[in-house]
């Protein structure tokens, strides 16, 4: 049996790894974490805390997630993103212990025109893609074993995320106008968390990956299946980046290469619509 300790419990994957543990419960024990329960930035009161749960692995779920935001609060996103990933590794490299951190398809500038592979050059173009892209290197810096899971545009019933602002806003408006020039791919957390879990039980995995659902998309092409699904009636019309500032930068592309994780785990990956459909029905 593996003890696992997940960090950010409270959250989209940390919630869906809840929903989904019990595929595992002949392999992993589980503590869930929230942000109140301990100051993850605070090494004593981690390492203390690890050592009275025997735990031997930690998924961290927990960061800093408000882009725009991150922009004015620096401090606050490296602290979530950087400083207490460090911690959490450091205090790994030190009793021995496994760590799975996620990180973003943010860490990347958005210029490529094919799937990212992990090899790929990072060059982040926003404060949280910078706070996210210290933490995989201080995460790497001290504990070379660490799995670092790249995914991208991640939803959830559980949270603040896209699906779930585009699900209210179509029962409030009669038309909505998306970006459809950011292409990516959307990813469910409830997919996500299967795949942290099968990365606790092989052993053998390290170093950096890349997850989210098969396909490509653009938010317009999100919005307009989720609004399909809602509330069809409303009218959801393409715009470009340039139509909608926001204070942070966006990769323009970001679609993630999956063959080594699906090589690796020996997985298949759903198709982002196949999940989004599972999700709202879940929700309906």
């Amino acid at each position: 049996m593996i003890k696992v300790l997940v960090t950010g419990a409270s959250g989209q994957l940390g919630s869906e790894i809840r929903e989904v543990s019990s595929r595992f419960r002949d392999q992993i024990e589980i503590v869930y974490l929230k942000r109140e329960d301990l100051s993850l930035d605070d090494e004593s009161s981690v390492s203390a805390f690890l050592k009275e749960n025997q735990i031997q692995t930690i998924i961290n779920a927990a960061a800093y997630t408000a882009v725009d935001l991150a922009e004015k609060e620096i401090e606050s996103a490296e602290l979530g993103n950087a400083l207490i990933p460090e911690v959490l590794a450091k205090v790994c490299a030190k009793l021995n212990l496994r760590l799975i951190h996620i990180s973003t398809d943010f860490v990347f500038n958005g210029e490529s025109n094919r799937p990212l592979k992990e090899t790929e050059k990072i060059s982040p173009v926003s404060i949280y893609g910078k706070s996210k892209a210290k933490g995989e290197e201080l995460v790497l810096a001290h504990l070379s074993n660490a799995v670092v899971i790249r995914t991208s545009w991640l939803y959830s019933k559980f949270g603040n995320n896209f699906m779930k602002t585009m699900m209210r806003l179509s029962k409030e408006r009669k038309e909505l106008r998306v970006i459809y020039d950011q292409i990516g791919t959307p990813t469910w957390a409830r997919d996500l968390a299967v795949v942290c879990l099968c990365v606790v039980v092989n052993p053998a995995v390290s170093g950096i990956y890349h997850y989210s659902n098969e396909g490509v998309a653009s938010w317009y092409d999100f919005a307009f299946d989720i609004v399909q699904a809602v509330n069809p009636s409303v009218k959801v019309f393409p715009i470009e980046t340039k139509d909608y500032p926001t204070p942070a930068r966006r990769p323009a592309y970001s679609v993630l290469d999956k063959s080594k994780i699906k090589e690796h785990l020996k997985i298949e990956i759903p198709h982002w619509r196949k999940s989004l459909e599972l999700c709202l029905k879940e929700i309906n």
